[in-house]
């Protein structure tokens, strides 16, 4: 399953109808973003998330921890949690697996992450051991003054790119034995080739029986590859952000709708997608959007690669049902990277296989 990302209690651009009529299941938001605006005080007076925002379906809760990396710059971690300065005015904020957790509940979300640190890229291999650590110990804290019997809360794998550090970091995390487990820590700038071995390693020895969540990942060969490693949750802004500058996703790869040739295009962006914007809209009519500098424009290539991704999904569960997600996933990718898969690509899908076989 993929989720769109609603940091701030919305998708950027899409309503909570588009987002049900593309098949959206679930929706991201942030603690750290709702905390300081609105307050979560606010959206708990709706009733949580869904009356906030009008979107029904289920939500999923971030603890803040990736904004324990994303803005470095403005914070100072200790062993009571991280202290950061506001990045809208300034102001001192303290968050801790406490806080973090109070905030979660008044934000009514179905799923909620423990409060953990997010190491950066490039990082000192003790300062990953330190970090991990650390990010147990406030696990345990969550865990402890959680109250909500209807949230499921998630603990967080960490340990960068190297095993003996995810082993580490599993061996500590999975007596909790939260719901469901997130991989965190990755696709922070690190290659591809040192990611998936880090994948490959963590999701097979995180519990069948419960989600395993690879978190801010959400290209669509990364979704394939993290399938076939045994991944079920995935999140990113990149369907959106990617929209909004111009760009759509398809099985031949990302088209540029900035460039000269869908100025005359007359078919849609995909003739197999049943997204709006596919099936009212030609290639030409957007890229004329585009130039103009309309606001539909957006709002129509993040719909589409929306759908794009949740039908990529849909496509990748009907293959496992059916048995033959490897051969699936191999012809997918050999037209996605139009017959140059890459090694990393492959090395994940071969795992994969391997697993499988060592599974069934």
């Amino acid at each position: 399953m993929f989720m769109p990302v609603g940091t701030q209690g919305t998708v950027k651009g899409i309503s909570p109808q588009e987002l049900l009529d593309i098949g959206s299941q679930m929706v991201l938001g942030n603690t750290y973003h709702l905390m300081l605006r609105p307050g979560e005080k606010l959206v708990q007076a709706h009733g949580g998330l869904p009356g906030f925002t009008a979107y029904p379906g289920p939500f999923l809760t971030d603890s803040g921890g990736f904004q324990v990396m994303s803005l470095g710059h403005m914070r100072k971690i200790t062993e009571e949690g991280v202290t950061f300065k506001s990045h809208i005015d300034g102001s001192t904020v303290i968050l801790t697996p406490e806080r973090s957790t109070e905030v979660q509940e008044a934000l009514g979300a179905d799923v909620i992450m423990a409060f953990d640190e997010c190491p950066p890229y490039p990082a000192e291999r003790e300062y990953i051991r330190r970090s991990l650590e650390r990010t147990i110990r406030w696990l345990e804290r969550c865990h402890a003054v959680k109250t909500r019997e209807d949230q499921a809360l998630f603990a967080i794998v960490q340990g960068g790119v190297h095993s003996d550090l995810r082993r580490l970091s599993l061996d500590l995390t999975l007596p909790y034995e939260t719901p469901g487990f997130a991989i965190g820590g990755l696709a922070v700038g690190e290659s591809k080739e040192e990611m998936y071995p880090a994948v490959a390693f963590t999701a097979a020895r995180l519990p069948e029986g419960k989600p395993r969540y690879l978190m801010g990942v959400g290209h669509p060969e990364d979704l394939v590859a993290g399938i076939a490693l045994g991944v079920d949750l995935f999140d990113c802004v990149y369907p959106t952000r990617t929209g909004r500058f111009g760009y759509a996703l398809t099985d031949d790869g990302r088209l540029n709708m900035n460039s000269s040739a869908p100025r005359t295009q007359l078919q849609p962006i995909d003739g197999d997608c049943g997204c709006y914007a596919c099936r009212h809209y030609t290639r030409a009519y957007l890229a004329h959007l585009i130039r103009a500098e309309e606001m539909l424009a957006p709002r129509m290539l993040s719909l589409h690669n929306l759908r794009y991704l949740h039908r990529l999904v849909e496509r990748a569960r009907a293959a496992i049902a059916a048995g033959t997600f490897q051969p699936w996933a191999q012809a997918w990718a050999e037209r996605y990277f139009r017959h140059a898969v890459p090694a990393w690509f492959q090395a994940a899908l071969s795992a994969g296989e391997k697993a499988e076989a060592v599974a069934g």
